[in-house]
């Protein structure tokens, strides 16, 4: 069992389900220097039985449980859930658990708010509706009083995390047009999961760079519920997913209007207002565009600022690291908040450069 020791009490005690994939071993490789946390379980079906040194050699030595079956676990022993499993197969484990155990879930399968349009883009009913009326949406800078009080919380797709970074401020002051909005937004390929899969194999992947999901993304409702929010009014945008033939990061080039009246250093300063006391979200200066590789490895995201050519017209550019801005950092960033512990615990590492 791998704890480490904390001056404010017992660490509490977290099972990660669905460890043997990418986010599962970020979440595992975050938390082992968490001071509030003992990692208890790790569940894996079909590596169950093997150490997670067999797994992840990089996180051998740490004196972790063995990986299990799920129905292996104990809940009595267990405090809090994080939950890495794979789209459709999570709401009956989430609404199975015990309700003294809180959750923040990784997968999609809480993120949209209305049951009927997750049957529309993941093709089968909603298998805990009942539970999904209490879940919380766990875009952390936004929703740090729900996610606080939440006992399930939706941690954010990676696509959404970082295209609603830069948009959402902006339009809940109706800085930018509602209705002209793309998104062209690019990801590492961990961000396709662990599963042997021939479209990611070495040579389909390298030296290429692809869309996918073209025209009907199952991020796309996601994105569009939360903005919808922060505009008052529905919105539809364009948004385009593509692969590139990187491990981990994400790229979001975001093409907008601006309302009658407002200058691109207009968008920069209410940016840069924002998220001035956010420890994880920062702009970048007037001339410089963030890349990739200023977030690699860390839970921050970055956003530039850039007129376009056409008038009236400017371009966001937001990154973060898919596997943790993007999933598991911000997961453990939501444990913080629902915990009552220091939101940047265990999640503060300076990006990893060059």
């Amino acid at each position: 069992m791998a704890s480490t020791s904390t001056s404010s009490g017992t660490p509490i005690r977290v099972g990660i389900l669905g460890a043997s994939g990418y986010t599962g071993a970020e979440l595992v490789r975050m938390l082992l220097r968490h001071p509030n946390v003992t990692i208890a379980a790790l569940t894996a079906e079909r590596q169950a039985g093997k150490a997670m040194a067999e797994v992840f050699p990089h996180l051998g030595g740490y004196g972790l449980p063995d990986l299990v079956k799920i129905d292996a676990l104990d809940w009595n022993s267990l405090d809090f859930i994080f939950c890495a499993l794979p789209h459709g197969t999570t709401q009956e484990v989430i609404a199975g658990l015990p309700s003294h155990l809180k959750v923040v879930d990784l997968s999609a399968d809480f993120r949209l708010t209305d049951p009927a349009e997750y049957a529309v883009w993941y093709g089968h009913e909603h298998r805990a509706t009942d539970l999904q009326k209490e879940v919380v949406y766990g875009l952390t800078e936004f929703n740090r009083a729900g996610v606080a009080q939440a006992r399930v919380v939706a941690n954010p797709g990676c696509y959404p995390t970082s295209s609603l970074l830069p948009l959402l401020p902006l339009l809940s002051k109706g800085l930018i047009e509602s209705d002209r909005i793309i998104i062209d937004a690019v990801s590492g390929v961990s961000g396709a999961g662990r599963d042997a899969k021939q479209a990611n194999l070495f040579c389909e992947v390298s030296e290429g760079f692809a869309a996918y999901g073209v025209g009907h993304h199952r991020h796309m409702p996601e994105i569009e519920q939360e903005l919808r929010g922060a505009a008052g009014r529905p919105v539809t945008v364009s948004f385009t997913p593509h692969l590139a033939p990187m491990n981990r990061g994400m790229m979001a080039t975001i093409y907008v209007r601006m309302t009658d009246g407002v200058t691109v250093d207009d968008l920069r300063a209410a940016l840069a207002a924002r998220y001035a006391d956010e420890p994880f979200v920062g702009v970048t200066p007037a001339g410089v565009v963030p890349s990739t590789r200023h977030v690699r490895a860390s839970n921050h995201a970055l956003i530039g600022v850039v007129a376009d050519r056409a008038p009236g017209c400017a371009i966001l550019v937001s990154v973060i690291d898919n596997l943790v801005k993007g999933a598991s950092g911000q997961a453990i960033q939501n444990m913080n908040v629902m915990m009552g512990f220091g939101e940047t615990t265990g999640i503060d590492q300076a990006p990893l450069f060059p």
